[in-house]
């Protein structure tokens, strides 16, 4: 492949009490040196005389006064420092050069041998595109026959589709090669094997392999002790290394917005509502006393939420305050999780619909149930008593006193009531669909590439929002209602409003599909989750990505986060289930018990326990709360190589379906955890 030829520097981030590192020191020399390096010069002159420049030859031995240079040096030098411009070469010396490597790492003490093999799989890959863009196919093929199985298990995917690329032509367009010849693969790298990586490097002066990491590969540098085995594995699996310790650096304000206005409205409302009799004065009061704490969770001097005004929010209509009073009101008689005191568990298993289903929605109150389907209906079911209502006709809201207190009420009519309801207007399966906080609206995506927004009241389409130009696979609302979040196979997220048909943001960075997103609860960032096996976290005022947190195994299909903001869970395809602290983007947990991809993931709402619900057709509860407390959070922020906590005891219960994949879970106010799936007769 062609590229410039630099000095034999390998690209490091310098820590911080590094001063700029021997790459500044570098960068300095260069500015300085009247002429290139006498080497360089030889070969560029063996270039122009090779294609009979003889005018740009003569010109540049004048430029850099070398005219009494002449071309018979040694060949060896010329032919080390041309074979970083020539596109051709030998292809066999890739296959030698690649074994020698491994030979090194594998001789190399067992406190540097695993750092020092993270550079095998990115260097494999950049030697078989090399031999590919430079027609050697059988080579490349034999390349990859001989060394591909030796990749980690988790990059097995990535290899076993790069090695349908067996010609330059295959590369055009290619979503792999793309990424890997226009990003440098990240590794993390204590600069003791640093140090043993460069020494062996220009001991052996192989120019394959030097050029390769040169271009290609950036190391981040970090001063301490090299990682062991088990540390690199936790964080490895990305399409394209890990993070870089600047990629974390942005402060996050992962706390929860103050809602002053709330606290004191349910108070009078519980006043008005006394059950009667002398305890009416009594039970309010009661009432009060537990809801203070509440808010006293979310104080106003709270360093981590971010200021009020940060991002603009709707403001609270009167119908959104009476609903926050209702919400208030359960939540005073919710029930405390823990390991003794386990929610009960109601699963709505969908029948005769195998392979046809696709997504499932719970409002936030659990009333509402809604059901996408692969042909292209959605369909949304009532799971109270009362049935789903429609608003009364154009002529007969005339009538209504718009200033009455009941007007909500009276506009809806009670004679076409129903107990499901069918949404038609996609003309592609539905992936994923999304209540808005106050239940007015519905929001779907599909695989015709468009997003729709559904009013639950006149149950018709009102918007149909298209900026992505390929399948959606999710979408979600925004806490606070009026914006929502959209990821789909263009490799974006985008940011929306209801009231706008262009997105707001569009978050761009990931390498493949991003499959899954979620709203921070304080609606300021949103987190996304890839095909590339990377979690990001967006922020909303900015568009910027402020966390990138790998360590997963495979795509990424669901993220939830914890009741009070500060952690993330995601899982997926790897069957594992990663805790983040978002404080600084650490991984601070691993847990697995699952044996088939995760879709589903829901915290009860008093943040004490994670659920999770999978394809192996069972629902799991962890102990969250025991994953917080026995987590050092001091050491966590300061430490590049936090212990990561993988405690089986962790799990509380598993509860098995009968033959019955998980498609949604979702705690009520109550802390009753609802489950949705889908009877599979051939499982």
């Amino acid at each position: 492949m062609e590229s410039e030829n630099k000095e034999n520097v390998i690209k490091v981030e310098p820590t911080n009490n590094d001063s700029g590192g021997d790459n500044s020191k570098s960068k300095q020399d260069n500015s300085d040196k009247p002429a290139p390096d006498k080497s360089t010069v030889l070969a560029v002159l063996q270039l122009l005389r090779k294609y009979n420049l003889k005018g740009t030859e003569e010109i540049l031995r004048k430029e850099i006064n070398l005219s009494d240079i002449g071309i018979s040096e040694p060949e060896s030098e010329v032919s080390s420092v041309l074979s970083a411009y020539k596109s051709e070469g030998d292809p066999n010396i890739y296959e030698e050069s690649y074994s020698d490597l491994k030979k090194f790492i594998e001789g190399a003490l067992d406190i540097y041998k695993h750092e020092l093999g993270m550079i095998l799989y990115p260097v494999f890959v950049h030697m078989y595109l090399e031999l590919v863009y430079n027609s050697h196919e059988s080579q490349a093929i034999r390349f990859m026959e001989k060394y591909g199985r030796d990749q980690e298990d988790y990059y097995q995917d990535d290899v076993k589709r790069l090695s349908q690329v067996t010609k330059k032509d295959h590369m055009k367009g290619n979503e792999l090669t793309d990424t890997f010849k226009s990003n440098e693969f990240i590794i993390r790298m204590s600069r003791d094997t640093l140090t043993i990586l460069k020494r062996h490097l220009q001991d052996k002066k192989q120019s394959i392999l030097l050029n390769i990491i040169q271009e290609h590969l950036y190391f981040d540098m970090y001063e301490g002790v090299a990682r062991n085995k088990q540390q690199i594995k936790a964080t490895a699996g990305s399409m394209v290394g890990e993070a870089t310790r600047q990629d974390n650096k942005a402060k996050v304000f992962y706390g929860m917005l103050k809602e002053p206005d709330i606290q004191y409205v349910p108070l009078e409302e519980d006043d008005e509502a006394g059950e009667g009799g002398g305890e009416g004065g009594d039970k309010p009061k009661k009432k009060k006393a537990k809801k203070d704490p509440m808010f006293s969770k979310k104080p106003k001097s709270d360093p981590n939420a971010p200021p009020v005004d940060r991002m603009p929010l709707p403001t609270l209509k009167d119908a959104d305050k009476i609903e926050k009073i209702k919400a208030m009101r359960e939540a005073t008689k919710r029930v405390t999780l823990g390991p003794e005191c386990l929610p009960s568990i109601c699963c709505y298993t969908l029948l005769n619909a195998n392979h046809t289903v696709t997504c499932a929605e719970i409002s936030e109150d659990s009333s509402t149930l809604a059901v996408g389907f692969s042909d292209s209906i959605i369909k949304v079911w009532s799971l109270m008593p009362q049935k789903l209502r429609a608003m009364k006709s154009a002529e007969q809201l005339q009538d209504i006193d718009q200033e009455a207190e009941d007007v909500l009420a009276r506009i809806m009519d009670d004679r076409n009531a129903e107990t499901s309801r069918v949404l038609l207007g996609h003309s592609g399966s539905i992936f994923n669909v999304a209540f808005s906080p106050d239940r007015t609206l519905l929001i779907s995506c599909s695989e015709d590439a468009t997003i729709r927004l559904w009013s639950l009241l006149t149950w018709t389409c009102l918007v149909a929002y298209k900026g992505h130009m390929f399948p959606v696979w999710d979408v979600r609302f925004a806490p606070h209602g009026y914006y929502f979040a959209s990821a789909a196979c263009d490799r974006t997220a985008r940011l929306w409003a209801t009231d706008q048909h262009q997105p707001l943001r569009i978050f761009t960075g990931h390498f493949s599909d991003v499959d899954c997103v979620q709203f921070h609860p304080n609606s300021n960032y949103v987190a996304t989750g890839s095909s590339d096996r990377c979690v990001r976290l967006w922020d909303c005022v900015t568009g910027n990505h402020v966390r990138l947190m790998t360590g997963h195994k495979g795509p990424i299909y669901s993220l939830a986060f914890s009741v009070d903001g500060r952690f993330l869970a995601s899982a997926g395809q790897d069957c594992r289930i990663l805790l983040w602290d978002l404080a600084h983007g650490h991984l601070v947990a691993e847990l697995t018990a699952h044996t088939q991809t995760i879709h589903t993931m829901a915290f009860s709402r008093d943040g004490n326990i994670l659920s999770s619900g999978s394809l192996d057709c069972s629902v799991k509860l962890w102990d969250f709360t025991k994953v917080t407390e026995e987590m050092n959070l001091e050491d966590v922020n300061v430490s590049h190589n936090p212990d990561i906590k993988k405690d089986s005891e962790y799990l509380l219960r598993s509860y098995a379906t009968k033959n019955s994949p998980l498609l949604c879970l979702h705690f009520s106010r109550r802390n009753v955890l609802l489950a949705v799936s889908m009877y599979d007769s051939s499982l």
